[in-house]
């Protein structure tokens, strides 16, 4: 059986002001049942057409008054087709609830995150890293100062998300918040996995990413040369924090372990293997996959110096990413390098080491 819908307006009459005009009400009858709600517009009722539904005359205030009418049946009635593609019933409570936007218990966005950012920190240490909720957190947190930048809002509907909303945040992390394209691109990234877990929930009911494509540049993050990697280790710093974060990047160059894996290490995974040498073994924190690294001279040396000086068992002083890299850009900038350190640009000086290494063998 088809739904019967309609919208009309017409005059409050028993509300009369003191001037003589009454307030515009609008009517929604969906199945023979009806809802109203006021137009915040007063005319009198002399410019008013009852039959047609609009104001008479050419007037401004006619033309005014009969221009937001238009507007609001054509929004009214595309809110009605969106109810009733996606929802097995539609009622007209539930369109006039929709248009004024005061759905009970509409989810907005920063307190979604903030409930899809508490699910993702239990999951650190089983199939998340800390490195990785740490980055949902920014971006989080990049996109309430850009709600209240932009918008003014502390928080926005998670309906309200469009193709507009997502191309003003890119600009906003490029321009405001001064990220680089791919930095910028990452966040874009965190930021489409919360919406699409919203769409999964039936929180919204389109794809707000659908035109907007998200593209990482390649970049040649480069590496180390042997002589920097000796400039590093030979420079001496006035406080420990510097000297720690560089011991670990030196580690990390001499075995290839990636930030969250040299935190993570432990006295079980160095184990003594075939040949009689010291092996550094586990899994990858990120892939889950095996790794087999010799325990060579420098990260031994380094290993000593930190043995049993450190908390729950850890081999490392490791502390978070965030404030490692600042430290890193620190280091890099008390040895002159032009390079930017950072973690990864250890595992790329680990891979020309090692090359190095067998050519000497």
């Amino acid at each position: 059986m088809r739904s019967t819908f309609k919208v009309l307006f017409f005059l409050k009459r028993d509300k009369e002001k003191k001037d003589g005009s009454v307030p515009l009400f609008c009517r929604i009858t969906v199945d023979g049942k009806e809802v109203r709600f006021g137009m915040k517009r007063d005319i009198h009722p002399k410019y008013w057409d009852v039959q047609a539904g609009k104001a008479t005359g050419r007037t401004i205030e006619a033309v005014e008054i009969n221009s937001l009418i238009d507007n609001t049946k054509s929004a009214i009635y595309k809110v009605y087709r969106e109810l009733q593609e996606r929802e097995n019933s539609v009622s007209a409570e539930k369109v006039k609830n929709t248009f004024l936007g005061i759905d009970v218990g509409q989810q907005t966005l920063l307190s979604f995150f903030d409930e899809q950012n508490l699910k993702k920190e239990a999951l650190v240490g089983k199939t998340l890293t800390e490195t990785t909720c740490y980055k949902y957190r920014i971006t989080r947190s990049h996109l309430a100062e850009f709600l209240t930048k932009k918008y003014h809002l502390k928080d926005i509907p998670l309906k309200e998300i469009n193709h507009d909303f997502i191309c003003n945040f890119e600009h906003f992390l490029l321009t405001i918040r001064n990220c680089t394209e791919n930095t910028t691109a990452k966040y874009m990234q965190f930021f489409k996995h919360i919406i699409l877990i919203a769409m999964k929930s039936e929180l919204i009911y389109k794809n707000p990413f659908a035109n907007y494509s998200i593209r990482i540049m390649k970049t040649d993050r480069g590496f180390l040369t042997e002589e920097e990697v000796e400039i590093l280790m030979k420079k001496k710093f006035k406080t420990k924090r510097l000297e720690r974060v560089r011991d670990v990047f030196v580690f990390c160059c001499f075995t290839g372990l990636s930030y969250i894996d040299a935190k993570r290490l432990e006295k079980d995974n160095i184990k003594t293997l075939f040949d009689g040498n010291p092996w550094i073994i586990g899994n990858r924190s990120k892939t889950d996959v095996v790794f087999q690294v010799p325990l060579l001279e420098i990260p031994q040396r380094i290993l000593d110096k930190y043995a049993g000086t450190l908390p729950n068992g850890r081999l490392l002083p490791v502390i978070n990413n965030q404030n490692s890299n600042s430290y890193l850009k620190e280091i890099g900038e008390l040895c002159r390098f032009t390079k930017k350190l950072t973690f990864h640009l250890s595992r790329h000086t680990f891979a020309t080491l090692l090359l190095t290494i067998r050519c000497i063998h």
